[in-house]
């Protein structure tokens, strides 16, 4: 039993010529044909390189081989021809690219190829069963007529294209021909091969597919289904491809990785990684493994790998998806709260909530004149700084940036309508946002202010402005954020009720039971405040209907440690 290897080479031909030394060394005939883009020059040298080894041959005249057309095709079924006729002991054909590099032994090829002599192994699926074609066509590439080169004459391919489309051409399938699309490494018996090159009716589907895209993913894999005895529809080379459909390139480091896969060879090795050319291109048994190929085993690796490409990290934005929106992988990396009005009503409010809860307490963070930070820090975590101007220059950023490098640390903080609205929709539609709103809390913050009356009902009208329609974008229907809104007046029958309520989604639900108070401000005038208000023509409503004669009692607990107003 033999095994010969085809070789489509095209760039790093010193990297090519040392594998093909090392399969004919090992036995192995070895039938090259480089891309005719190659300069004569740089091919005689490479020819020359190779001249010592009997079982090294090169296919002439050479195609020019691009991506997606014929020339790729014409190639291989010249090697092909050239490989049946002359080594006549060979009994598979294994066909490789020049950045090809053999994983294990060939003795342990060969065993397992003799091991099944009938044995096709070739990607071969039905267009309906294959979905790796990434934004190609599927039908299409059979019935429209391609004569364009995809890259270098791309205008004219798409417009060629719109034409067939608009003008509803096809041609129809040769009769009797099922398309099938798979990866175009494979590894044939010479019985199949000779079968596909004397076919009947080879010239009838040369003419054929010289008009498919990207024929080699389909050529040999049709017309390996009409003379096989067996197909075994997998490649025993390892090729792993992105998530555009670009082939994955193997580095030094991924050595280790590659022998996991038990594959017989890899493909594509970036030409400088020496420590992978020096380590597999060896026979030495003490590697044998006798395991069946099974890139299965590193298919989650590359699975993830795609995941991290695609998506990156949650609330990590990066140069492939920033700014286009809606690319990140979630707005931010963590949950974080923000608390509308608490610390207008509520005395030391971010100390006690920090004491509770143990999370990191901010004050207004998007406060006219600076970035509130815990602590009173000038920079945050990540060298945020507190510069409104610096803040302001992208708001939401900030955000995601706080919660990026403060990660597996609560952040909660303090909005109000006299802050930066500009950051409510991003918060609004991020999953990872707690909102707790006490509509008009900010009132009490008029309520205490030395100001003019008509100063007062200027200001007022202006912030409840602002909070409505801070409040309606809250209630969005796109909203994804947890929301819950109070008005003032309904906060206050029962405040502990409702701080029990955001604590508990913040520590979990019964993890922690209040048992102090924060301190409520003192309201009494309030609610005569909100009617004089009224009677100046300034109805302010966002706070509900708050009792004119309002006299707040102090907050105790009762029997079960809940507070209440008594």
């Amino acid at each position: 039993m033999t095994v010969g290897f085809i070789m489509l080479v095209h760039t790093a031909l010193d990297r090519a010529a040392q594998v093909a030394r090392h399969w004919a060394g090992s036995g192995c005939p070895v039938v090259i044909h480089a891309d005719s883009t190659i300069p004569a020059a740089t091919f005689d040298a490479f020819q020359a390189d190779l001249a010592g080894h009997d079982n090294i041959l090169f296919v002439a005249p050479r195609h020019r081989c691009e991506w997606g057309t014929w020339g790729i095709v014409g190639a291989t079924i010249d090697a092909s021809e050239r490989m049946l006729a002359a080594f006549p002991d060979v009994t598979h054909v294994y066909l490789a690219s020049g950045s090809c590099l053999p994983l294990r032994p060939v003795p342990e090829l060969n065993a397992y190829l003799a091991a099944r002599p009938h044995t096709d192994f070739i990607e071969s699926a039905t267009i309906a069963d294959v979905d790796w074609s990434k934004g190609g066509f599927d039908n299409e590439r059979f019935t429209l007529r391609f004569p364009f080169s995809f890259k270098r004459q791309r205008f004219l391919f798409d417009r060629f294209v719109e034409v067939q489309r608009r003008l509803g051409l096809s041609r129809p399938l040769p009769d009797g021909l099922v398309p099938h699309l798979g990866s175009q490494w494979w590894c044939l018996t010479r019985a199949t091969l000779t079968n596909i090159l004397e076919d009947s009716r080879r010239e009838e589907y040369e003419q054929f597919f010289q008009n498919v895209w990207i024929p080699d993913e389909s050529y040999f894999q049709t017309l390996a289904r009409k003379h096989t005895w067996r197909i075994e529809s997998r490649s025993l080379t390892l090729a792993k491809f992105d998530f555009q459909g670009k082939p994955h390139t193997f580095y030094d480091d991924h050595l280790q990785l590659l022998r996991r896969s038990d594959c017989f060879v890899a493909r594509k090795i970036w030409p400088q990684a020496d420590r992978l050319y020096s380590s597999l291109l060896s026979n030495d048994p003490a590697v044998t493994k006798n395991a069946e190929p099974n890139p299965g085993k590193i298919d989650r690796l590359f699975a993830q790998a795609a995941e991290r490409r695609v998506r990156g990290r949650p609330g990590l934005y990066m140069q492939s998806r920033f700014p286009r929106h809606d690319r990140e992988n979630g707005r931010s990396c963590g949950p974080y709260s923000v608390f509308e009005g608490f610390s207008d009503l509520f005395e030391n409010f971010e100390s006690w909530l920090s004491k509770t809860t143990g999370c990191r307490v901010h004050g207004h963070l998007y406060g006219p004149v600076r970035a509130e930070f815990a602590g009173g820090e000038d920079v945050a975590n990540g060298c945020l700084s507190d510069s409104a101007t610096l803040r302001d220059y992208n708001p939401c950023a900030f955000l995601t940036n706080l919660t990026w490098a403060t990660r597996g640390e609560r952040q909660c903080f303090m909005f109000g309508p006299a802050d930066n609205q500009y950051p409510t929709a991003f918060m609004v539609g991020d999953p990872h946002a707690q909102i707790s709103v006490i509509t008009g809390a900010w009132a009490i913050g008029l309520f205490r202010a030395q100001m003019t009356s008509e100063d007062v009902r200027k200001e007022a009208a202006r912030l409840q402005r602002i909070e409505q329609g801070h409040v309606k974008t809250l209630r969005a229907t796109w909203a994804k954020a947890r929301i819950r809104i109070w008005s003032l007046a309904e906060f206050v029958e029962a405040p502990m009720d409702r701080l029990q309520e955001v604590l508990d989604e913040i520590s979990g639900r019964g993890a922690r039971r209040l048992t102090e108070a924060p301190r409520l401000r003192d309201l009494t005038g309030f609610g005569q405040f909100l009617q004089e208000l009224k009677n100046d023509g300034m109805n302010l409503h966002v706070a509900g209907d708050f009792p004119a004669g309002y006299d707040p009692a102090p907050l105790i607990p009762d029997q079960h440690r809940r507070f209440v107003v008594k």
